[in-house]
C-alpha cells in the first residue's frame, strides 16, 4: 500500500450523482406537465402576473424620483416566485438586492419591501416575522449567514431550512465559496439558488468562469447541483422544492443554478444597450415565464377569460396601492437612526444620541 491510497486523500463521494443534468430541467411544454397540479399553476400564474406589475411599478417609482434606486427582476419572476413559494412558514428566505419580489411572494408589504431602496430606513420590514432576511446590497454576503442560521438549527434540532438566493455575478465572490465549503462539510440544511441572468451588471458569465455551469461547480464542495430553465415556473418550483425537503431530510445542502435573462438593466442607472444588443433580448422575451405558463395552461384549458381579467386585476389593485402609498412622504424620527443598531447601545452611541436629542430640542426651541 502506498501513501497515495491511504483514505485521508480519497474523495467522501462518489461525483456523478452530485453533477447537473446537461440541459436545463424543464416542465412547461413537456409531457410531465400534464400530471401537474392544476391549483400550482393557478397559483404560479397569479404570482408571476403581479411580480411583473411589481417590477414595472416599482420602475417608474425611479423615474419619477420616489425610489433611489432599483434592480428589476423582470424576465427572472419565476425564480422568484417559486423561491418563496417552495418554502415553509418556519423556513427562511435569504434575498439579495434584486430579489424584492421573492420577498413580496413571502408575504412581505410591497412599501415595507422597497424601504431599503427608498433609503428610508434599515431593512424596511421586521425580518423574524416572515422570516426574511434583509435585502443583500454588498455581493454574497448574504451566503454565509443562510449557512450559519441552517448550521445553527440543525444543531437545536428546530425544523428550518435556509433558501439563500444569488446572482452569477456573487458567484465570483470569496462568500459564495466559503458558503458552499461550510455548507457542505456541515450538511447544512441550506439551498443555494444562483439567477444566471447572463451579465454580472455588464460583464458576461464567459468572463466570469471557465466551468460548464455554474451548477457543475457544486461537485467541488460534495453537494448536488441542479441545472434548470429559470422561466420555466414549474420547473423552477419542482427543483427547489425537492432540493428544500432534501435539505429538510438531513440530505445536505444544494446549488441550484437557474438559468435565465434580466430583460432590463442591472438597476434604473445602467445603460444596458452598451454592452447587449437588442437581437439578444428580443430572443429571450420569446422565452418569457409569464408566456411560457400561459401556454401550458391554455393548453390543458385552465386558462379562461375570468382567471386571466381577475388576476390582471389583481396585480393593478396592489400597484394602485403601491403607488398611492409610496407617493405619500413618509414620517421619519431621526432618534431612530440609533434604533436596532446593537441590543445593548454602547456608551459611544448613547453619547451621539444624546447630542442628538439635545440638537433637535433646542430647534424645536428656537
Amino acid at each position: 500500500m502506498t501513501v497515495l491510497d491511504t483514505p485521508a486523500w480519497r474523495p467522501r463521494t462518489d461525483a456523478a450523482p452530485l453533477l447537473p443534468d446537461p440541459e436545463p430541467h424543464r416542465l412547461l411544454g413537456t409531457p410531465e406537465a400534464g400530471e401537474l397540479d392544476p391549483a400550482l399553476l393557478r397559483a404560479l400564474y397569479g404570482q408571476l402576473v403581479r411580480g411583473r406589475r411589481y417590477n414595472a411599478q416599482a420602475t417608474a417609482l425611479t423615474k419619477q424620483g420616489r425610489l433611489a434606486v432599483y434592480p428589476s427582476s423582470t424576465g427572472q419572476e419565476a425564480c422568484e416566485v417559486a423561491a418563496a413559494l417552495a418554502l415553509q412558514p418556519q423556513d427562511w428566505l435569504f434575498p439579495s438586492y434584486r430579489d424584492t419580489l421573492a420577498v413580496v411572494a413571502r408575504g412581505v408589504d410591497p412599501v415595507e419591501a422597497l424601504t431599503l431602496l427608498r433609503g428610508d430606513w434599515h431593512t424596511g420590514y421586521d425580518p423574524h416575522t416572515h422570516r426574511v432576511a434583509p435585502l443583500s446590497t454588498p455581493l454574497a454576503t448574504q451566503l454565509p449567514h443562510a449557512v450559519g442560521l441552517a448550521h445553527a438549527a440543525r444543531l437545536s434540532g428546530d425544523d428550518v431550512v435556509a433558501l439563500a438566493m444569488v446572482g452569477d455575478g456573487g458567484t465570483s465572490e470569496g462568500d459564495f465559496h466559503e458558503a458552499m465549503n461550510f455548507a457542505a462539510v456541515w450538511q447544512a440544511p441550506v439551498v443555494f439558488l444562483v439567477q444566471n441572468n447572463g451579465f454580472a451588471i455588464s460583464v458576461p458569465l464567459a468572463k466570469q468562469t471557465a466551468a460548464p455551469t455554474i451548477a457543475h461547480k457544486a461537485v467541488g464542495y460534495g453537494m448536488p447541483g441542479r441545472l434548470v430553465d429559470g422561466n420555466d415556473a414549474a420547473a423552477m418550483h419542482q427543483v427547489l422544492t425537492e432540493a428544500v425537503e432534501r435539505a429538510r431530510a438531513g440530505g445536505g445542502p444544494t446549488l441550484v443554478e437557474a438559468v435565465t435573462y434580466r430583460i432590463e438593466a442591472h438597476t434604473n442607472a445602467d445603460d444596458a444597450t452598451r454592452y447587449r444588443d437588442d437581437t439578444e433580448v428580443a430572443a429571450w422575451r420569446e422565452h418569457d415565464p409569464i408566456a411560457l405558463l400561459e401556454r401550458e395552461l391554455t393548453s390543458r384549458g385552465l386558462l379562461d377569460d375570468a382567471l386571466r381579467t381577475g388576476t390582471a386585476a389583481d396585480a393593478e389593485e396592489m400597484a394602485a396601492s403601491l403607488r398611492e402609498r409610496m407617493h405619500s412622504e413618509p414620517q421619519l424620527d431621526p432618534m431612530d437612526l440609533f434604533a436596532h443598531v446593537y441590543a445593548e447601545p454602547t456608551q459611544q452611541l448613547r453619547e451621539q444620541q444624546a447630542q442628538l436629542q439635545a440638537e433637535l430640542e433646542a430647534e424645536r426651541q428656537s
